[in-house]
Order: structure tokens, then sequence, then C-alpha cells
């Protein structure tokens, strides 16, 4: 009988070199979990701080806001030489720029200077006025001009501005010196050579000429001082010229002048505009005349919007109303009411327009005020400030502070904090009419050479632009990279895999800013020659692809093993090579036979618009780069699935394709899945590639001949130039919360559904 013997090898775990070892693996043990742990906690922490930070930057776009009441006193009048007070009402109100300075002109034709926080009087100054006459009519050449025109009582017109020159003193305090200066000079111009007395007058000023609209109590008139150089002296003279303007039926209340000088708006009665085109100076006419209130309202205020496109006007009933020309199907123009406002149920009273944003305050004949701004649709303030009716209100340039007076005399300066009244919700996602358009759209236009410009940031064209580089990149690489991983890692012999894999890893490393530049400036062109050819490969290449494969099974045996098996891609190359180069060489050809020599001449026939730099060569250029990605990810996921149950299948007479279908790819789902998430995580957040290869134009258009502009690329390009704290600004950090909150929730989503298929698929 045998007996089993065991051998104990004799080893001292007691010794000193032994708990040595023990002690260094405890620590290093102890060391591996802490610095895992600590670095995905600072992952999380990380980003967890990027995505407040983005909060801090993106929350006060949506801060409410406020008003603060500063200082009150009388209005500031003048005195006369035996002490009384002149009993002159106000006919116009302003400040200036750092709002410490206001201007009072009231009927007596004075221009007083005053501080707004006190109402002490800085400067006076006597505006000249014709002997044995009165003013009759006042007007402002628009917001953020100082430009004003007064009418007098014997049809005659003046011109003059207020300006403020700001100076610096030892200690370094600001100065402002204010000033009254006459432009056309101290003579008054001739508007009614009746001599009627002017009731209503409007200015407009250009480089060209001044424009005088007047109405007397019979007659509309206008007043063109065209304005001339000369070439030598550089002295500007002025040649003036008279216009018959159409009778208009009813009792003229008010007249304004557009910024072009075009249209003339006439308000007639107290429901009722006329519309007159004076483009033409020789036959000014009638555009249209329309009602502008509804039911019993009657009209009481109106004003131009910063720009003068937008009219604004305010009724009995506490509705505002936003109205601008637009163009019909006829090309003809027409007064089109925009947007309405609500301040209460009251008489609007005054109505200033900011003289730097689309925006406008009201008050009405209750002592109520409300600060609105047109492109948000917003209705950002709305308080009672006053028991008395608002007669007047002046806004700051900057648009931090007013001025109201009320009936009873008594000014009140009011501090404002609206940041960011521009962007709202609508904004941001929702089609807005902007001026100057026919229809209301998802427009991104941050910025423009003039002042009086209206921002559009909706955030759709970018995200559609996202979303469009995205899918045509994915439709590209998404195919072919999941192809090339099957093969590489269920049918390629290994040394060959060997060899592959790292080359297409190694794409990866490439410089996305190297690929766009070859996207923009070879790839593109490229593409726009050879157009047709491009997609004759989509046709060529995959039957070229079945044939070859079709004779190569037809071969002999003999000749078909001599390739050993897994090397049999080595034979496609040359035929990817040959097929490519026969459909490129055909593109003329073709182009010749099917779309009469020019396909861009036939796509433009059909209605679709064709740009060099296109979605279709993003789509090549990204997929190129998310290919790699995609690949590699797909490929471990595919080749770590045990061989046993690939062994198995075979065994039990499956056929490798079956087995590649019902077992492997279904073990490897969870990687493939999330090797396409990651593929479009990489897609969504490109910038180098869409910036540099897309027309960069922000529209909304599915064409795959158009380009788009992303939210990453819009970042890169638009953040530089925007001014810290202001709303292009930090609707640029919006964009980048939306594409932080988007590849979170696709990359959450997609875990959770890795996560599922991986438990379903667990028991194969």
């Amino acid at each position: 009988m045998n007996e089993q013997t065991t051998y104990t090898p004799n080893i001292d775990l007691n010794t000193a070199s032994a708990k040595r070892y023990r002690r260094l693996r405890h620590f290093k043990d102890i060391f591996a979990k802490w610095g895992v742990a600590i670095g995905g906690i600072g992952v999380i922490v990380a980003i967890l701080l990027i995505f407040l930070y983005l909060m801090y930057e993106v929350m006060p776009l949506f801060k409410s806001a406020s008003i603060e009441k500063i200082s009150q006193y009388s209005v500031p009048v003048v005195e006369v030489e035996n002490g009384a007070e002149e009993q002159a009402k106000t006919l116009y109100l302003s400040m200036e720029e750092q709002a410490e300075i206001g201007l009072r002109v009231d009927s007596a034709g004075n221009a007083i200077f005053f501080r707004t926080h006190s109402g002490e009087i800085l400067k006076k100054h006597a505006v000249p006025i014709p002997a044995n006459n009165t003013i009759t009519a006042i007007a402002e050449a628009g917001p953020g001009t100082d430009e004003l025109a007064l009418g007098f009582s014997n049809g005659e017109t003046l011109v003059f501005k207020h300006e403020y020159t700001v100076s610096y003193g030892e200690d370094n305090q600001r100065l402002i010196e204010p000033s009254i200066q006459y432009p056309y000079g101290k003579e008054p111009v001739v508007l009614s050579k009746n001599g009627d007395a002017i009731t209503h007058i409007a200015i407009r000023d250009t480089e060209e000429s001044l424009a005088i609209a007047g109405a007397t109590d019979s007659k509309l008139l206008l007043n063109i001082l065209n304005k001339e150089e000369d070439f030598l002296t550089e002295e500007i003279t002025f040649e003036e010229e008279h216009l018959e303007l159409p009778k208009i039926t009813g009792d003229i209340k008010g007249l304004l002048i557009d910024p072009e000088q075009r249209w003339l708006y006439v308000l007639i009665d107290q429901a009722q505009l006329a519309i007159l085109n004076i483009a033409d100076r020789n036959t000014p006419k009638i555009n249209s005349v329309l009602d502008v209130t509804s039911g019993e309202y009657q009209l009481s205020q109106a004003k131009l919007l910063l720009g003068g496109v937008s009219l604004l006007l305010g009724d009995s009933g506490g509705n505002i109303s936003q109205w601008f020309l637009v163009r019909d199907k006829d090309s003809e123009w027409r007064l089109e009411r925009i947007r309405d406002f609500k301040l209460a149920n009251n008489n609007i009273t005054s109505i200033a327009p900011e003289h730097r944003r689309k925006g406008f305050l009201v008050a009405d004949d209750q002592g109520q005020i409300g600060i609105y701004n047109t492109t948000a649709r917003r209705t950002l303030i709305n308080e009672q400030i006053s028991e008395k009716p608002i007669a007047w209100l002046a806004v700051s340039p900057r648009g931090k502070a007013f001025l109201a007076e009320d009936q009873n005399g008594q000014v009140s300066f009011w501090s404002v904090d609206n940041e960011h009244p521009e962007v709202s919700w609508s904004v941001l996602w929702d089609e807005v009419w902007y001026e100057d358009y026919d229809k209301p759209d998802y427009i991104w236009q941050s910025s423009a050479s003039t002042n009086d410009f209206e921002p559009k940031m909706s955030l759709m064209p970018l995200a559609f632009g996202t979303l469009k580089a995205a899918f045509y990149a994915m439709l590209l690489a998404t195919p072919l990279a999941i192809c090339g991983a099957i093969y590489t890692a269920y049918f390629m012999a290994p040394a060959m895999r060997r060899k592959v894999k790292p080359v297409i890893e190694l794409m990866e490393a490439l410089p996305t800013v190297i690929l766009g530049f070859l996207a923009g400036l070879w790839l593109a062109p490229f593409v726009e020659d050879h157009l047709t050819g491009i997609f004759a490969l989509l046709i060529v290449v995959p039957i070229g692809f079945l044939l070859v494969s079709f004779g190569w099974h037809q071969l002999p045996d003999n000749i078909r093993h001599r390739v050993p098996d897994g090397w049999q891609p080595l034979l496609l190359i040359p035929i990817v090579i040959i097929l490519s180069w026969l459909a490129i060489s055909m593109s003329a050809t073709m182009e010749g036979l099917f779309f009469g020599g020019d396909m861009r001449s036939w796509l433009g026939e059909q209605g679709i618009s064709f740009d060099q730099r296109n979605a279709l060569v993003v789509g090549l250029a990204m997929g190129f780069a998310v290919i790699p990605t995609i690949f590699s990810i797909t490929e471990d996921a595919i080749f770590s699935v045990p061989k046993h149950l690939s062994y198995g299948s075979l065994a039990l007479g499956a056929t490798p394709w079956q087995t590649l279908t019902r077992v492997v790819l279904l073990t490897a789902s969870p990687g493939i899945f999330s090797a396409v998430m990651i593929g479009m995580g990489r897609a969504v957040g490109e910038t180098m590639i869409v910036l540099m290869a897309t027309g960069n134009t922000p529209i909304m258009d599915v064409n795959i001949f158009e380009g788009m502009r992303t939210l990453a690329a819009n970042i890169a390009v638009e953040m530089p130039e925007s001014e810290v704290g202001s709303s292009h600004y930090r609707v640029l950090f919006l964009a980048a919360l939306v594409l932080f909150l988007f590849t979170f929730v696709v990359n959450t989503m997609a875990e959770m559904i890795r996560h599922r298929l991986r438990k379903r698929y667990s028991s194969l």
C-alpha cells in the first residue's frame, strides 16, 4: 500500500525580512486604496467645481431687476431779479452719462443743469427765443442723442444740443462741465413760411442732412437741410429744401421721424397713426393710415425705441405696444404690431426709451412706473413710486438711474439694478421677432457695428449645429469603427492585429487643429471639385467589395488557402485604392451625364444651397477623428469576451458568424455602447475641426451641404471678444453649461444602459 506524502517547504514567515515585506505590501495596499479613492473623489469634486463656477457666472442673467429711491426735491427753477420764481413747466428732462448732472428745459426757454442727487442748480442757459414769441413745441432727435429742436409761435425752429466735458482735477476727482451748443447756428430756421405756430415738431440728424418736420393747425411741413462739405476748406454749407407733404385728415397729435429719414409717423386724433414715405423727396406719399388702439382706449404717448425701427405706443388703458415695419409677400411695407406690455389700467403719461438697450420706462397718471425690455418681452419692474401722476421720466444713458417728475413739481432720483434685461427663456430657446425681420426666427448674432444693435442670443441654432455636426460625424465613424473593431478582434490574425490596432490608436494622437486645417484648406475644396465622385464612393466601393469577395470565393481552394486566415484584409488595400481612384476620376464624367456638367448648379435648381465648408466636410474630418476612440474601446470589449463562450458555441455547431452575432456581440454590448457614447461625447465637444471646416454660420438647416456653428466653436470664437460681465459674456458661459449638462446627461444615461446590458448578458 502506497502512502501519500506531502512536502512542506521549510519557510519561516516570522523573519525580519518577511515582516518588512508584509509591512511594505500592507503600506502599498493602503496607499493604493486611498490614492484611488482620493483621485476619484478629486475628479468628482473638480467636475462639481466646474459646474458651480458655470452656475456662478450664469445665475446673474436671471436675477430680478430692482430700483431704490436716492433722493427727492423740488424741480429746479430759475429765479428772476425780484426773487420770484418763474412758473414755467418742464418741456424736456434728461441726464448725462454718469447720472450726476440732469438737464431741464422749461417753457420759458431756460436750460437748467442740476445735480441729480440734490437738485442743486449748477448752470443756467437761456435759449434765444425770437422776440415776442413763445415755445410751442419741442422734440428730441432720438434716444441716445443730445440734439433738441424747439418750435416757436412764429413758425421758426431752433436746433441746439447739450454736451458734457469730463476732466479730472488735481485730486483725481471727476469734473463734468455741461454746455449748450448750436450746431446749426443761433439763428432760427423758418419752417412755416406763413408764420403759423408750430404745434408739433420732429427732428432727425444724419451725416448727409437734417430733417425737421412740423405741424401747424392747417399743414404738415418738412424742411430738409442738405449738408455739403467743401473739398478744399472742409467747410460745411447747408442747402435748404422745403417739401410739400400730403394733407392729413384729422388733428395731428405728434410727429416722429425714423433715423434714415425715410418714414414720417403722424399721430392723428386719439387712435390713428399715419405713415408717410418721405424717402423720395420729390413725391412724398402716404403709405397707410391705421388704428393703433383697441376698444375705447385713446393714444396718449408715442416714442421711437433705440435705433428708430420700433415704435412704442401707450394708451389711456395702460397698454404699451411695439410696432415696426415689415415687408409682406408683395414687398410692400406694412406696420405690424409685434408685442404688447401692460403697466396697469391707467393713462400712460410718459415713455422713456433706454439709450443703449432695447428697453424703456413707462409711467402713468397714478404714480406707477414700469421697466420693460422688448426683445426679451420681459416686465422687469412694476411699482408704485408716487402718489401723484408722473409727468416726466428721464433715464440715464447707461440705464442705471432715472428721474421722475410728478405734476406737483417734485423730482425723485432713483438707482436701477438691471444688468441683463435682454436675456430670457424665450430669447434663448424660442422664436423671436427681431427688428428688420419679416417673421419670428431663431437667430444668433451677438454683436454689430452700430450702437443701436438688437442682440440676438438664441442658443437653438448653436445647439442644432452641435447635434448636426455630431450626427454626420457619428454617421461616418460608428459603422466603420465598430465593423473594423469586430473584424480586428474576432477574425484578424493575431500577428496582424498587433500591428493594425496600434496604428489606428495612433490616429487619435493627431491634433484636431491639424485635421481642421487640412479639412478647411484641402478637403473642402477637394469635395467641392469632386462632389459627384465623393457620393460615387458610397456606391462603387461597397459594390466593388462584394464583387471582389464573390470572385475570391470562386477561386480554387489551393489559391485561396495560400493566404493565411486573418490576413485577407491586406488584399483589400489595393482594391480600396483602385475603387476610390476610379470613383474620383469618373466624377467629371458622371457630373456631365447626370447633372448637366455642374452638380452645384443642379443642386441650386432643386432649391438646395451649397456652401464649400459644410456638414459633409465636417462629417468626413470629425468622423476620422472619432473613429480611433470608438474602434479602440469596441475592439477591447470584443476581444475581452471569454474564449470559452465562443469555443462552446462553435463546438455546438454554430457558425463563426452566428457565434459573433448571438454570443460575442451580446456579451460585448456594454463596452460597444460605451464606445459609441464616448465617441458621441467627443464629437459633441469637438471645437477646432468644426471651427475651421465649417462656414461657422449659426443657421438651422439639416442640409448636408450647409455649414453650422456649434456651441463649442461659438465659445472659442466669441469668448475672447466679449466684455467681462456683459450679457454676451454670461450667455457664452450658459452655452458652456448647456454643453456640460448635455454631456453629463448623455454619459449618465449611457452608464445606466451599459449597466443594464452588462447585467442582462452577464449570464452568457
